[in-house]
């Protein structure tokens, strides 16, 4: 079953929704000429919400993906997820 089949992605889902309503509301207030201050908020609203949607599709993947990676016999298919874990929080911590 796959992951959006058996809900893990349920909560990053409605997460991600939440994220394009606020971008609409955003571009909606651009259009407005909406105080910048109050569209400023908004956005950083937008970012945290992106970024705790990333948060939970980063624990799915390391509660499942690498998990069963580490729990295998292949060495190999370890390795690569454990470089591409490390690529990750690389990519996240700039």
């Amino acid at each position: 079953m796959n992951d959006v089949a058996n809900g893990r992605f349920e909560d990053a889902i409605a997460r991600m929704r939440r994220v394009e309503g606020q971008a609409r509301g955003i571009v909606k207030m651009m259009e407005d000429e909406r105080y910048c201050v109050d569209i400023l908020n908004q956005i950083l609203a937008l970012e945290a919400a992106a970024r705790a949607a990333r948060t939970r599709v980063l624990n799915i993947h390391s509660a499942s993906c690498i998990e069963e990676a580490l729990a295998s016999n292949d060495k190999a298919d370890q390795s690569a997820k454990v470089a591409e874990l490390l690529s990750l929080i690389e990519k996240i911590s700039r």
